[in-house]
């Protein structure tokens, strides 16, 4: 049960990240939002993590981590670059479907996944879907396919990402490698915005990429530190409604329009998601 709690942590840290992404992202661009919300993260988690740095971790859990870190800059590219050329329509579904690799991994490393919990996981990536693919205004699109890849690329990035972050603190050592996880993925992004010679300095809406970077600190760390707990895999699940969770913020707090068949998902999704809680 905690595992889903910390995963819908994560999904509402990430359903406002996703808010602040509509004011910034157009100015700011992609490599330069990334860097900014990465760095004002370290910035949060160094002191914190320097401070438990002395408790007990298991042999390898560094190198884990920042091996996580390094696949979560590596996926988040792909997520910003994906929505920046694709339709919400078609990129939310495909990136929004991971849980089904975390899932598919826990049940090939031996953890038991009886047919009501694939169902339950089954309903919300289709929730999450459905809302997405409903609350899309946007234009049809002339070629679809490399936004497919690009989000196939971060749905799969995302999974991986959890799966290794969670191995890593899976007998402790949590708070500590939070620090070295994000310092990994800023790193990669930075040295891919280097060699590709693109302006990574974030020039407007600071104030904004701060609260972004901790809300993505928090949802990240949340995912992750479900590896010492019951059924991690579950909190990616949960985590996976961030876009979903988006639209409800959104229309709560800036009177966008929802029908009553995106509550209707919305209701499913959440009903699904506390059958994986029993």
């Amino acid at each position: 049960m905690m595992s889903l709690v910390l995963g819908l942590l994560a999904a509402i840290s990430w359903g406002i990240h996703d808010l602040c992404v509509r004011q910034v992202s157009q100015k700011t661009g992609i490599f330069a939002s990334i860097v900014a919300v990465l760095a004002f993260g370290c910035i949060l988690v160094t002191p914190i993590s320097i401070f438990h740095w002395d408790e007990p971790m298991a042999k390898g859990s560094l190198s884990l981590a920042l091996l996580s870190g390094a696949l979560f800059g590596l996926a988040a590219i792909a997520h910003y670059k994906a929505f920046s050329i694709g339709p919400v329509r078609l990129v939310a579904p495909i990136i929004g479907s991971y849980p089904i690799l975390s899932v598919g991994w826990a049940m090939l490393t031996g953890t038991p996944i009886s047919v009501l919990q694939w169902m339950a996981v089954g309903l919300v990536i289709a929730g999450v879907g459905y809302v997405a693919i409903s609350d899309d205004k946007e234009a049809d699109w002339q070629d679809p396919k490399p936004a497919i890849l690009w989000s196939i690329a971060a749905g799969t990035g995302f999974a991986i990402t959890f799966a290794v972050g969670q191995a890593a603190v899976a007998h402790g050592g949590e708070i500590a490698l939070m620090a070295p996880t994000r310092f990994a993925a800023l790193i990669v992004v930075l040295a891919i915005a280097t060699i590709l010679n693109i302006n990574w300095r974030a020039q407007n809406g600071l104030s904004i990429l701060a609260l972004m970077g901790v809300l993505d600190t928090i949802a990240l760390g949340s995912v992750i530190s479900a590896g010492g707990m019951k059924s991690p895999e579950f909190a990616a699940v949960a985590a996976s409604t961030f876009g979903l969770i988006t639209v409800v913020l959104a229309a709560i707090f800036l009177r966008e329009k929802m029908t009553k068949r995106q509550m209707t998902a919305v209701a499913t999704v959440f009903v699904a998601i506390a059958y994986l809680g029993l």
